[in-house]
């Protein structure tokens, strides 16, 4: 199958996952990779406490609070500064 084909066949609401290879797919820079980090034993406390309040692991919210200030440094990075 072509890709106007494939094409075709999306727009008209057809399934078109037969023809593609989702054993081959990639989710560029999303890719895992594992890390090891220490934490002191009181962040590792009040971090089980916020991921139990919010029903969700300690993994969860670490990821999620590292991609806020990450996404939150990113920002900042771009915003022009005013002139002084």
């Amino acid at each position: 199958m072509n890709s106007s084909e494939l094409d075709q066949r999306f727009d008209d609401g057809e399934s078109v996952l037969e023809a593609l290879d989702l054993a081959a797919a990639r989710r560029p820079r999303l890719e895992q990779k594992r890390v090891n980090v220490d934490f002191p034993l009181w962040m590792v406390e009040q971090l089980d406490q916020e991921a139990s309040r919010l029903g969700v692991t300690r993994q969860s919210i670490i990821k999620v609070w590292l991609a806020e200030r990450l996404e939150h440094r990113r920002e900042a990075s771009q915003t022009p500064r005013a002139a002084t």
